[in-house]
């Protein structure tokens, strides 16, 4: 360790732009105009009709713009028979980003303002509910009288989809309830909560659970309401997370440190834990011209940070924190183990798409399934991080509480 300082001078190496601690990438969060031209031509034919019939792939959307009034409605494609793989973030893992928007684009999400509360009031609501409860992809049928809103939606939180309408009728057909959802459905002595944490450990699909949760199925009678997308995602990663680390906490520590590394979609991955109790930080830089940086001339670097306790402020880097963490939860209590972790993210310009905060969830998942590099003095992993990152490992240290203690300890565990 006495040989550590010398050794990030030598490693250190001069960014080719400026790096800036910002959160401008989060706050400053606008849908990209890409792509637009070709699916309007796709739709022009489809939108002389007043009426669009089409597979749902359970998938519905609940705005959170004139809240406590939302706007709640199915997303539908006119374009296939069957919408699976078009609602099933798993699938697309492999997929690049051009893919994964021409897929997602297929989709016309339905707008139809509604109370918070009235989840029981009406068929519009009775057929969102039916649509969250099934098991599989419905056939759905919208009735509009307004001119559709052709822009596509990118945003960070959820996956994009095309253009918007608002309807006035709304039934699906053939959809089939998922049991477990139904019974958790029914209890209405349950709180959200519990439900959330009950169908994740029964292995329900937590793209399934979000979906419910953002459908009001779930919670005490009286309580049931309608929750906003963005919302309801980070709701289901938050809560899931915390649960299952009241039992990691209890846990004994990682026998030596463990390290992971992957590329996806043009996003680099380094994972590190240390034995340790539970700490956690998430650290991202965003390079000109990735998606959300709209600076072309500095890389954008933020991050978040918990102590053993937690937290009790939302993170600074937002729903991405909550989405890793669920994993890495997952992945420590699947080997009985606690940890001190530290995911660093470096994002170029590749990432020039906002696909949603799925991908982030898969990535550190897959991230973890790979192969174990073993490195056990805190030197061999800040030259891993070297060879891995571009971004200068002075960058990484000064924005990461966790590397700066263990230089300041002179120790990594």
């Amino acid at each position: 360790m006495d040989d550590i300082s010398k050794l990030l001078r030598e490693l250190s190496r001069d960014n080719l732009v400026k790096v800036s601690r910002s959160d401008d990438i989060y706050k400053n969060m606008k849908n990209q105009k890409l792509i637009a031209n070709y699916y309007n031509s796709e739709y022009k034919k489809i939108f002389q009709r007043n009426s669009i019939e089409g597979s749902s792939p359970t998938e519905i959307f609940i705005g959170r713009f004139g809240y406590p009034k939302v706007s709640i409605g199915p997303l539908v494609s006119p374009f296939s028979k069957s919408s699976e793989l078009l609602g099933n973030p798993a699938l697309w893992k492999n997929l690049s980003i051009d893919k994964i928007v021409k897929l997602r684009f297929q989709l016309i999400r339905g707008m139809h303002t509604v109370g918070i509360n009235d989840v029981e009031k009406g068929k519009i609501a009775e057929s969102i509910r039916d649509l969250a409860l099934s098991d599989k992809s419905a056939y759905s049928d919208l009735d509009y009288t307004e001119k559709p809103i052709r822009n596509m939606s990118m945003e960070r939180f959820a996956a994009p989809f095309g253009p918007t309408l608002k309807f006035n009728k709304f039934q699906t057909f053939n959809s089939t309830s998922n049991k477990q959802l139904e019974k958790l459905y029914s209890d209405v002595d349950a709180k959200a909560s519990t439900a959330i944490t009950e169908l994740y450990e029964n292995k329900v699909d937590i793209y399934k659970i979000q979906k419910g949760i953002s459908a009001g199925l779930f919670g005490l009678k009286n309580k049931r309401k309608f929750v906003p997308t963005r919302w309801s995602i980070t709701m289901v990663d938050s809560t899931i997370s915390k649960s299952k680390l009241q039992k990691i906490r209890e846990y004994d520590k990682i026998d030596h440190p463990l390290v992971f590394f992957s590329n996806l979609l043009d996003t680099r991955w380094v994972i590190l834990m240390f034995p340790c109790n539970w700490e956690y930080e998430v650290i991202e830089a965003w390079y000109p011209k990735s998606s959300w940086n709209t600076d072309p001339n500095k890389i954008s670097i933020e991050s978040s940070y918990e102590s053993y306790r937690g937290r009790s402020t939302y993170a600074e880097i937002t729903g991405s924190y909550y989405a890793a963490r669920l994993m890495v939860a997952d992945f420590l209590d699947k080997i009985k183990k606690q940890a001190q972790v530290i995911i660093l993210r470096e994002v170029h310009e590749g990432y020039n798409l906002p696909v949603g905060v799925w991908n982030v969830r898969e990535h550190v998942k897959q991230t973890l399934e790979s192969k174990e590099i073993n490195l056990d003095e805190l030197s061999d992993i800040f030259r891993f991080i070297n060879s891995k990152l571009d971004l200068n490992l002075n960058e990484w240290i000064k924005n990461s509480k966790i590397l700066t203690d263990k230089i300041k300890q002179r120790k990594l565990f």
